[in-house]
């Protein structure tokens, strides 16, 4: 794990969000991109440099909050986008290979009732990037505990596993496998991959209608550190495939989310 992305959002949580990666990062060897995006179209005339004023305020903001940081020595560069935020991610993933996204919950829009915002539900939804949703005020700490849960047992390329595997192997953690078979499951889907059955310390099939209901039905008595899901189209954040929001009542947990890649269609 080398390249880890920090989208910097206006939520006052945000130098908690931050120091929570430089943690890891350091953990990890890791280095961090701290981002930000403005979007603004420079036009002839007097807004012709408009775009260079606004990058340089962006940059100055965020050296602001990296000051207000313990940056344990972790290599910390600042990345601004002129644009949608997702498409500068998109951007700065193709041109250096980002490994890990970490992210607060929610971000720009500050709303009670909800446990994925806006901004960090089309970073979840339009990219393909492992994600590490941190609950707010949380502390960096090992993972002595990770509960791993899907619907297919299938995976489309085993490197999807790979950031899973690396926080394994770091902290010796125990994986608990939680296979859900839902109402449309197919024999296919049972057959855990060996990758996953290597990393597995115990695997416990349920039956539930969705697999987010078989992780509430389980996830008290797996005491888990981490949970780990897989972003699909139609998986475990079922409801951000219809909008970019998700509400506490809808999901809720008091310990980080690691959302890998899409592992199949």
């Amino acid at each position: 794990m080398r390249n880890i992305l920090v989208p910097i959002g206006t939520l006052p949580n945000v130098t908690e969000t931050l120091q929570y990666a430089v943690d890891f990062a350091a953990d990890f060897s890791a280095k961090i991109y701290v981002m930000d995006a403005f979007n603004i179209s420079a036009k002839a005339g007097s807004l012709a440099n408009i775009s260079e004023r606004l990058a340089k305020s962006g940059k100055e903001r965020i050296k602001g909050i990296i000051d207000q940081v313990d940056s344990r020595n972790v290599d910390i560069k600042i990345a601004t986008f002129n644009g949608e935020l997702v498409d500068g991610i998109m951007k700065i993933n193709k041109e250096l290979g980002i490994d890990l996204i970490i992210l607060s919950p929610k971000s720009n829009h500050v709303h009670e009732g909800l446990y994925l915002g806006n901004t960090s539900g089309k970073i979840i939804k339009r990219t393909d990037i492992p994600a590490l949703i941190v609950p707010q005020g949380a502390k960096y700490k090992p993972f002595k505990s990770i509960l791993t849960a899907f619907k297919s047992g299938v995976l489309k390329r085993k490197r999807i596993l790979n950031p899973l595997i690396t926080i394994q192997k770091k902290h010796d953690a125990t994986v608990n496998l939680l296979l859900v078979k839902t109402p449309e499951y197919t024999d296919d889907d049972l057959k855990v991959n060996t990758a996953l059955m290597d990393l597995c310390s115990n695997l416990t099939v349920t039956e539930n209608a969705t697999t987010y209901l078989g992780v509430m039905e389980h996830f008290q008595s797996k005491h888990p550190d981490l949970l780990c899901v897989f972003r699909r189209k139609r998986g475990f954040f079922v409801k951000l495939w219809e909008k970019n929001t998700i509400s506490k009542s809808e999901f809720s947990v008091p310990i980080p989310v690691l959302i890998l890649s899409v592992k199949k269609y």
